[in-house]
């Protein structure tokens, strides 16, 4: 059953009725008694504007901080130039270092663990680390996450958390900020960056993690030169290790971000990033295809040996280099340049384990072969401010140049070598070697941008942009020889938004965007591998509110996204039909409690369908949980100074695990705890920190991919102490 969300209908149109909409503003309205007692000064804590920032709600787990979060700080968005966060017309969220050092992050479901708009399909030790499903769609790995506003491919790749400034995401489409890329938004991780003024910073930490993984981190940044001209920021990671299911990891990391301040109104950028990780004994993918029940089989652990053998691995190498300038014209004005080039590889030994039945018995699929991906991207942009008459235009103008080109392995491996069940050890090996990889697709994107901000009055200000995108797509067989080709020029990814600020502290919006995501290379499982599909078109309605005080903040948005359907027919052809429709409502909010005290809820209800298809009309879409719930709370212990103690929770509904409607992923709950220790010893300050994922050691079946489920994570512990120097 999907019991539909009061005053949303099951098929059809716009869902948010007048009632609805009433609802939600009257909430907006009823804050503002107490807001006018907490009111802060917009423009008070303005920061540094960069330009890899995603607009972001910055949410802090800390009691030390002065403020729960920080809308009010401005932000670079993409095609939209910098703004404040309270300006900014579309849901996000971010995540900041301190927070993932505090979660001691293994994968990206780990950090948006406290947002209930993101359901956790990722896995530390196999091929699907960076997947997650936001509002009940799964993010492009081709388009849908950047470095540093930076594209790269991340299908394998798990970033070094550790190196992060923070992780950013736009909710929803990104069309006209980013170009290309699937509805359910894009992960931007911002690397670490030198120091603005004099401070000087130099850490060392060790970290441990079940059952036996031990990672060292060193840290180092500052400025040298005539008045501190150059400025850089170094890290280096190295992480080791038998992990919680009976697998190996060793990774190696690198980042360096340096900036030169050339004159008072020019600076120069560069950055780079490098890794090397290689895991063996990853978890098996598990497919649910060729099922045959309808319910799921017993549950088991995730750190079952069971579902791994030795021979399986997943070795990565991850790289990206950057460069940019960026030129004041004059006090209002500013132009900029960046280039970056990416390049990740695979090598994969990995089983796909389809089951057949209740009791656990599957067939062993094998697939070994190499994988790489290169994106090299170029941007120029200016962006200022002009006033006519009594309107303020806060103008950006740009043009941006992407080139993706894909590399498969001409030889690669994919058959049945055997049969098992879930319950019992894998006998099954195959392990090969030899393999020579050749170009098999490229991507190119040529766009322009621009977008329009007029201030109307002190409250009311609408939001015009548009990108014009000619795009190109071309497959290539192994003599070289074209086997698919797509183009298509002068498409059009408009948005436009409405936003009024109740308050100085309280900003609603309703905006408008659509969005263009690349045809998708169907994959070798299916009865037509190797076709290209069509590029899909999505849109995407949303009304919200954004409030921010000095101890307490609240975010709310009712959405609905229009998106082409796409999945497996009777016949196993990879398909485009009809549409998928998701309509819902998200809120948030975090409030501090005297002076020890800050506890936050955040919740999602959807309700989604296919409609104007052939086969799934009025199916639930398939990885959509009806409702997420996640909720904290954070103690600062006053009889010991710098202790804090934490605990959170996350409720994940049921969710349909494939478009037939016919099998369904239980919801379940996890929990997790968490403390942090702060002190100075002989002049340095030192850090404790320590996390218990899972905490009651639940055993659950999560949805990871249309067809797939994995099982969950085991109780985990983590421990990390540091050091500055």
């Amino acid at each position: 059953m999907n019991p539909a969300l009061p005053g949303v209908r099951k098929h059809g149109g716009w869902a948010l009725r007048p009632a609805a909409l009433a609802t939600f503003l009257l909430f907006a309205t009823s804050q503002s008694t107490w807001a006018q007692q907490n009111e802060i000064d917009p423009s008070a804590s303005a920061t540094p504007k960069s330009e890899a920032a995603l607009p972001s709600i910055s949410v802090s787990s800390s009691a030390a901080n002065d403020e729960v979060q920080q809308l009010h700080r401005d932000v670079s968005a993409g095609a939209l130039g910098n703004r404040t966060q309270l300006d900014t017309p579309y849901s996000t969220t971010v995540v900041t270092g301190e927070e993932l050092a505090d979660r001691q992050a293994k994968k990206l479901g780990d950090v948006f663990a406290q947002d209930a708009s993101v359901s956790d399909n990722s896995n530390p030790y196999n091929a699907w680390a960076s997947y997650i499903t936001v509002r009940g769609m799964q993010l492009d790995w081709q388009n849908g996450y950047r470095i540093d506003g930076q594209p790269f491919n991340s299908y394998g790749i798990t970033l070094p958390y550790e190196q992060l400034e923070s992780v950013q995401l736009l909710k929803g489409l990104s069309g006209f900020m980013y170009g290309f890329g699937a509805p359910g938004g894009v992960v931007n991780y911002v690397t670490k960056k030198p120091p603005a003024g004099d401070k000087q910073i130099a850490s060392v930490d060790v970290g441990y993690a079940s059952t036996g993984v031990w990672s060292e981190h060193l840290d180092l940044g500052g400025r040298v030169g005539p008045d501190n001209m150059f400025g850089y920021r170094f890290n280096a990671t190295h992480e080791e290790g038998k992990t919680y299911n009976d697998g190996n990891v060793r990774r190696d990391s690198f980042s360096l971000s340096a900036d030169a301040r050339l004159t008072r109104d020019l600076t120069a950028t560069f950055g780079a990033l490098y890794q090397e990780r290689h895991s063996s004994g990853i978890t098996t993918a598990l497919s649910t295809a060729q099922y045959t029940g309808s319910s799921l089989p017993a549950l088991l652990s995730g750190g079952s040996s069971t579902l791994v053998t030795p021979d399986q691995h997943l070795n990565t190498n991850l790289q990206l280099y950057t460069a940019g300038l960026r030129y004041n014209l004059n006090q209002d004005w500013t132009v900029s340049a960046s280039y970056s080039f990416s390049k990740s590889t695979r090598y994969r030994n990995e089983s796909t384990f389809y089951l057949l039945d209740p009791a656990g018995d599957y067939n062993d699929y094998r697939f070994e072969g190499k994988e790489g991906h290169q994106l090299g991207a170029w941007q120029v942009m200016a962006e200022g401010l002009v006033k006519t008459g009594p309107l303020q235009h806060q103008l950006v103008f740009g043009a941006a140049y992407q080139k993706q080109t894909n590399d498969d392995t001409a030889n690669s491996y994919y058959a049945q070598i055997g049969t098992g069940n879930i319950y019992q050890p894998n006998v099954n090996r195959y392990d090969s070697s030899g393999f020579y990889t050749y170009r098999n697709a490229d991507i190119t994107q040529k766009a322009v941008f621009a977008s329009d901000t007029i201030a109307i009055t002190d409250r009311w200000s609408v939001l015009g942009g548009v990108r014009y995108t000619n795009y190109e797509q071309h497959g290539y067989g192994v003599d070289g020889s074209t086997t698919s080709s797509y183009s298509q020029n002068g498409v059009v990814t408009p948005s436009v938004a409405l936003m009024f600020k109740l308050m100085p502290g309280t900003t609603l919006y309703a905006s408008y965007v659509e969005s263009l995501e690349a045809g998708t290379v169907v994959g070798t499982t299916y009865a037509n591998a190797g076709a290209i599909l069509n590029p899909l078109r999505s849109k995407q309605y949303e009304v919200g509110v954004k409030s921010q005080h000095e101890r307490w903040n609240a975010t709310a948005a009712l959405f609905r996204i229009e998106r082409g359907a796409q999945y497996a027919n009777s016949d196993n052809v990879f398909v485009e039909d009809g549409e998928s429709i998701f309509e819902g409502a998200e809120a948030g909010g975090d409030v501090r409690i005297g002076r020890d005290w800050t506890v936050g809820a955040d919740l999602m209800w959807i309700a989604t369908h296919y409609q104007k298809g052939s086969t799934y009309d009025g199916n639930r879409v398939a990885g959509a949980p009806g409702f997420v719930a996640a909720a904290h709370v954070n103690y600062a212990v006053p009889a010991v100074p710098g202790l804090t103690l934490g605990a959170g929770a996350k409720f994940t509904g049921n969710t349909n695990l494939r478009p037939a409607g016919d099998l369904n992923v239980p919801g379940y709950t996890v929990f997790n705890l968490g403390a942090t220790y702060t002190t100075r010893v002989a002049g340095h300050t030192v850090g404790v920190r320590a996390a218990i994922d899972n905490l009651t050691n639940r055993r659950y079946w999560e949805f990871q991919y249309a067809d797939y489920i994995q099982p969950g994570e085991p109780r985990t512990v983590s421990v990390n102490a540091r050091l500055e120097f």
